[in-house]
């Protein structure tokens, strides 16, 4: 098995490319899309470096997966379909089942109103919890692991396991619970899961937030989470999970790029439509302060 990681420094984000060797069938995790908040210009350089990767290597892409619709990058899932496809290829852009709740709620928080389907068929494929997907010679699983929202997954190959946001490195902890959809509880269970994988298993981590000095980590083994990690070790219980859990987001900021990410990535990383003059925009909805 090859695996390919990216670090998008601007978002803290890995996406990856993991491939078959055998038979060079690949598939695209999590890739970003540039996006300049201040200037509202979107452009393509990492999304570029894993298409590079891809044309380097002879891969053929047959998955773009999402480990869920992030709140903190844009995703270019369409862009590098469409580049793909403009290649001969032709990539299923794929996301848990969750995803329709997700844009339900976040169709209203918009209000994207009628012209918006929050029915998921954005993406070419919805995917259930234990569903297998065909990658060469390989399988990649899919583990339903909601709680930092209601659509994550992680994906598993041979004994690699995509993690999303659901953990990072053991000296950043666990991802966040508190956005609509999410609970700490059911995200504790779905570490659980995790935790419960043979010993030798990989986890790769779609967020690392270093230290100062140190540099960002893509894999970390299972071991070392389950012995290491500073929120969840394997002697933490659920209710003092939960208390950790609920104090903590309590005092997160609001992510950087939160409603811009949402607007693309419930469209499976598809812009808004643009207007007669070709222009896009993007809404940001205004929470009115008591006088």
């Amino acid at each position: 098995m090859h695996i390919a990681p990216f670090f998008h420094a601007d978002t803290s984000t890995w996406s990856y490319l993991v491939a078959d060797s055998a038979t060079r069938r690949a598939a695209l995790i999590d890739p970003v899309l540039d996006f300049d908040a201040a200037s509202g210009r979107v452009h393509h350089a990492a999304a570029r470096d894993l298409l590079q990767h891809v044309q380097a290597g002879s891969f053929a892409v047959d998955w773009i997966l999402e480990t869920h619709a992030h709140a903190d990058h844009l995703s270019a899932a369409d862009w590098l379909r469409q580049q793909l496809l403009a290649l001969g290829q032709a990539p299923c852009v794929a996301i848990g089942a969750g995803i329709v709740a997700v844009q339900r709620r976040f169709c209203d928080v918009f209000g994207l109103g009628a012209e918006f389907r929050s029915d998921g068929s954005q993406f070419d494929r919805l995917l259930q919890d234990g569903e297998r997907l065909t990658l060469g010679s390989r399988a990649i699983e899919v583990l339903a692991t909601p709680g930092h929202t209601g659509d994550s997954v992680s994906y598993c190959v041979g004994d690699a396991v995509f993690v999303g946001d659901t953990l990072f490195s053991p000296m950043a902890g666990t991802a966040r619970c508190d956005f609509p959809g999410g609970d700490a509880a059911t995200l504790y269970r779905s570490i659980r899961r995790l935790y419960a994988l043979p010993p030798g298993t990989r986890l790769f981590l779609c967020h690392d937030y270093p230290p100062a000095g140190a540099a960002p980590r893509c894999e970390v083994p299972l071991t070392e989470m389950r012995q290491g990690n500073i929120h969840l070790r394997d002697d933490t219980g659920e209710a003092e999970y939960v208390a950790l859990r609920t104090r903590r987001d309590a005092t997160l900021p609001v992510p950087r790029l939160l409603y811009p990410a949402l607007q693309v990535n419930i469209r499976a990383g598809r812009l808004p439509e643009a207007d007669a003059q070709g222009r896009r925009f993007l809404r940001l909805p205004l929470q009115l302060a008591a006088e």
